[in-house]
């Protein structure tokens, strides 16, 4: 089969031919039709966080496909099922986070394309018990980046508990936040949209944004003329950033952070965290359920997915591209004949 390999954290990825992985025990053998590019799998191929994948590694976190063998054990799934393999490839259901229903915080997990060989390929093994079933009225094109942009950006507004009266902030209008910016609305919450590129900034009133903010002005004094926020989610990857919307926030606003930056530090002031009662949330990805809702939420009409289709064999240019911020929203490597 082909497939996109990270041979080492230096080289850029190798298409080639591997072997078709076999399914162990509660494991499933997908065809992959489609699969998203996030950043999380550049930083994945280049070893950039603190815990460093499997090497070699074939990435890939957004995968969805059919299921065209079973391995052994009474596995809730078929063969010809379509399904979603996410970020959370498998946790162990028992441990006190599973049990509590955050099994995305599960002691013992295993992540697809990290500790897993994920997506980037023909075929991948996934485990029968984390996989998505995708409905029919989801295309494999659209029920991709869902499986990770949206489901991160849906649970971390849904950790952040918007009420309708509220005003929510979504910072970075790109494959993750051009989702976040629609859940924010199906919470029912006001919605301000930020970035700094002409595009993004159309694309969020496009996708009906009550208010779009440019990044290249004075953002602080339009956000305050708004009269601050009291949810801000920040998608991009920039302590800076974060540290202005943390100031933009209400008594008893939300800062939500997804994005990962490379320094992996943030300052903020105590004073006016302590004094206005703002709290700061770390926000990893959805569980299964909160896939389920948000394949639920796009089969029913309430969101839109911004794709641009590429082919696996550019898999290096488009890195490149991502990282150079020309990306309007989400690409998504077709690798099999995607359905719907």
């Amino acid at each position: 089969m082909k497939a996109a390999v990270a041979t080492d954290f230096e080289s850029p990825l190798d298409v080639r031919d591997v072997p078709v992985p076999e399914p162990g025990p509660g494991q499933v053998l997908v065809r992959i039709e489609t699969c998203g590019l996030c950043h999380t799998d550049i930083h994945a191929a280049r070893g950039e966080w603190p815990v460093k994948p499997k090497m070699p590694l074939i990435p890939g976190h957004e995968g969805v496909g059919t299921v065209e063998r079973l391995g052994e054990g009474d596995l809730p799934l078929s063969v010809g099922d379509r399904v979603a393999l996410p970020w959370l490839g498998y946790a162990c259901g028992h441990c006190r986070y599973c049990v509590a229903g955050w099994e995305t915080y599960c002691t013992s997990p295993q992540y697809m394309g990290y500790t897993m060989d994920g997506s980037y390929a023909e075929y991948a093994v996934a485990y029968a018990s984390h996989v998505v079933r995708v409905p029919d009225g989801v295309s494999s094109t659209d029920a991709a980046p869902l499986t990770c942009a949206g489901v991160t950006t849906y649970k971390a507004l849904k950790v952040a508990q918007p009420q309708p009266n509220e005003t929510a902030m979504v910072v970075g209008i790109g494959g993750l936040g051009h989702l976040g910016l629609q859940y924010a609305r199906v919470f029912g919450t006001n919605t301000v949209a930020l970035d700094v590129q002409d595009d993004k900034l159309q694309l969020a009133q496009d996708l009906g944004a009550n208010h779009v903010v440019d990044g290249r002005g004075d953002s602080a004094a339009a956000l305050a003329e708004l009269g601050g926020v009291d949810i801000a989610l920040v998608t991009v990857p920039s302590p800076a950033v974060m540290r202005a919307a943390h100031a933009a926030l209400n008594p008893n606003g939300r800062l939500v952070l997804v994005g990962l930056p490379a320094e992996d530090s943030l300052e903020l002031p105590v004073f006016d965290t302590v004094l206005t009662g703002k709290r700061v949330i770390g926000s990893l990805v959805g569980t299964r359920n909160d896939l389920e809702d948000c394949f639920a939420l796009h089969a029913n009409g309430r969101t839109r997915v911004i794709t641009e289709p590429r082919s696996l064999d550019d898999v290096n240019e488009c890195f490149e591209e991502v990282l150079a911020g020309q990306v309007p929203a989400r690409l998504v490597f077709e690798i099999g004949k995607p359905q719907g």
